[in-house]
């Protein structure tokens, strides 16, 4: 099972997600989203790497991403962003039936909720709940049909922990979950992900192969 620790980094508590951007690949933890769970169908492996931190009150993530083919045309939170070049993570408290999926595209645009499964007890996120999340694109906010050529992106975002169900004032030895890259709607349609996924067809909403991520 992957596992990961995620640093606690306080000096980012009063930084701009810009700033965290700009710091987190020194001060963070380093992961790769390497996993090509179904090369056969989609052998496209755009290089994706991500870094994490936490403060007192947030989870800060950030992917870096190296890839063929980039496209953001969802500008909307709650829109389907899995269509576009888009980066996700999903979590889940260890005693809990329920997790948490948050997926953004190239520019940030978000889908995020709780369920229990891909379609069962879905509570997706309120405008309110978006608007906790900060976001940062180094390709800006402006949407865009696929383009051709050779591209270099960051996406950095500073998640409140009460937002993925996790109690400041007592937080877990760990929580469960997985880091993921894809692109549904694309000509380089791709389907990657930190642990391992043994599944016949592209499945991310499986948490049984959450890796653990340590606080």
């Amino acid at each position: 099972m992957a596992s990961i620790q995620v640093p606690l980094c306080s000096c980012f508590a009063d930084k701009s997600i810009e700033h965290i951007n700009a710091l987190l690949d020194d001060k963070g933890a380093s992961l790769s989203i390497d996993q090509a769970n179904w090369s056969k169908e989609y052998p496209y492996k755009p290089l994706t790497w991500v870094y994490l931190a936490r403060t007192d009150q947030k989870l800060l993530i950030k992917w870096h991403v190296v890839g063929v083919m980039l496209k953001a045309i969802y500008t909307h939170d709650g829109d389907a962003v899995f269509n576009d070049s888009c980066v996700e993570f999903f979590c889940k408290l260890p005693d809990s039936e329920r997790y948490y999926n948050l997926e953004f595209n190239a520019i940030g645009t978000a889908r995020c909720a709780s369920r229990i499964s891909r379609n069962e007890s879905v509570e997706v996120f309120s405008e309110e709940q978006y608007k906790q999340i900060e976001r940062y694109s180094s390709l800006g906010r402006r949407p865009f049909c696929e383009i051709d050529g050779q591209f270099v992106w960051d996406l950095c975002v500073a998640i409140p922990l009460p937002l993925l169900g996790i109690d400041n004032a007592h937080l877990p030895e760990y929580i469960e979950g997985n880091f993921y890259k894809c692109a549904d709607d694309t000509s380089a349609k791709h389907y990657l992900s930190w642990s391992a996924i043994k599944t016949a067809q592209p499945d991310f909403h499986r948490p049984e192969f959450f890796g653990k991520i340590y606080f």
